[in-house]
């Protein structure tokens, strides 16, 4: 099991600096320590490794989405700490920041992946704000999810360069612009921008 994890986090070290296309088996055995062969028994190819590397990502995803309502929070307010903390999450950790990547290499085939259930929670998380009267009347769960999902998919690519796109302060300053104009005012008040401890 520790070479299986070693050679996942090598597999996401090379696939986020080279590429999936690019990437070699060569590079992410050496980087791992281990020998071609002890990779092959893992791993029958390239392209299973980097389903394993998804497959660790959304693993890791669905823990951080896997989150209970705290009692006197609003949905909207949930969506804002999980975003921040998704934020915080994909700058320091590889396998999560790569398994994202992977999902948009053309290379690879299409599947469900952690990009596919972020937008789905997303989705089912401002679709109960909605039905709980947390979204202005005038606004709809879907209006609010094509902007969420478009903001942080922006973040996560801007911050493999530059992890300031990921940071805390510009997660703030996209909720303190969104904010106004998707909850209503009676909400806005008991709404935190930096988001609450997360629980």
């Amino acid at each position: 099991m520790r070479t299986r994890e070693t050679l996942i986090r090598s597999a996401a070290e090379v696939f986020g600096r080279e590429g999936f296309t690019r990437a070699s088996l060569t590079a992410i055995s050496s980087s791992a320590g281990v020998s071609s062969g002890a990779l092959h028994f893992h791993f029958e190819s390239k392209a299973a490794l980097a389903d394993a590397v998804e497959a660790e990502a959304l693993a890791r995803l669905l823990a951080l989405t896997r989150t209970e309502l705290p009692a006197g929070t609003s949905h909207v307010q949930l969506l804002v700490d999980v975003t921040h903390r998704l934020a915080h999450e994909l700058r320091g950790d590889v396998v999560l920041r790569t398994g994202f990547a992977l999902g948009g290499e053309l290379s690879r085939p299409a599947r469900t992946g952690p990009r596919e259930h972020w937008w789905r929670w997303v989705g089912e998380e401002l679709e109960r704000a909605e039905a709980r009267g947390e979204l202005r009347a005038e606004v709809t769960a879907q209006d609010v999810l094509t902007v969420v999902v478009a903001a942080m998919a922006g973040l996560e690519v801007l911050g493999v360069r530059d992890a300031m796109w990921l940071s805390a302060a510009t997660v703030s300053r996209i909720w303190r612009l969104l904010l106004p104009a998707v909850a209503p005012t009676a909400l806005l008040a008991d709404l935190e921008i930096d988001g609450t401890r997360f629980r």
